[in-house]
C-alpha cells in the first residue's frame, strides 16, 4: 500500500476530488495548510498598510492507495492540479505496512 499526499491550490480541490474519485477513489482526507515554496511570499496593501503575506493557503489531500493503483492516481492529481504556474504544489507518495479500518479489523488492502 501507498500513501499519497498532495499540496494544491484551494481552488483546485474539487477538480482533484472529481478526477480521484472518477478513477475509483472511495475515500481521502482534506485539511487546510499553509506554506510557501519556489514562489515565497509576496507584499500586499490593505487600508494603506504594506504587510508580507510569507505563508500562502494550501489544501492537503491524502490517499491511501494499493500499489497497483498508486502511480496512476498520481498522475490523475499532477495533471488536474497542473496550472502551469509557480504554487502548484507537490504531490509524494510513502509505503505504508498496514492499514486497518477500525469498524470492521479488516486489514491490508481489504481496508483501503
Amino acid at each position: 500500500m501507498k500513501l499519497l499526499t498532495a499540496i494544491i491550490r484551494p481552488e483546485l480541490l474539487d477538480p482533484v476530488r472529481a478526477g480521484l474519485e472518477s478513477f475509483g477513489v472511495q475515500g481521502l482526507t482534506v485539511s487546510s495548510a499553509h506554506g510557501y515554496g519556489r514562489q515565497r511570499g509576496h507584499t500586499e496593501i490593505y487600508r494603506g498598510a504594506e504587510y508580507t503575506v510569507d505563508l500562502h493557503p494550501k489544501i492537503r489531500i491524502e490517499v491511501l492507495a494499493t500499489d497497483d493503483q498508486a502511480w496512476d492516481l498520481m498522475d490523475v492529481i499532477v495533471a488536474t492540479s497542473n496550472t502551469g504556474r509557480a504554487g502548484d504544489g507537490k504531490v509524494w507518495m510513502v509505503e505504508v505496512y498496514e492499514a486497518v479500518r477500525v469498524r470492521t479489523g479488516e486489514r491490508g488492502a481489504a481496508a483501503v
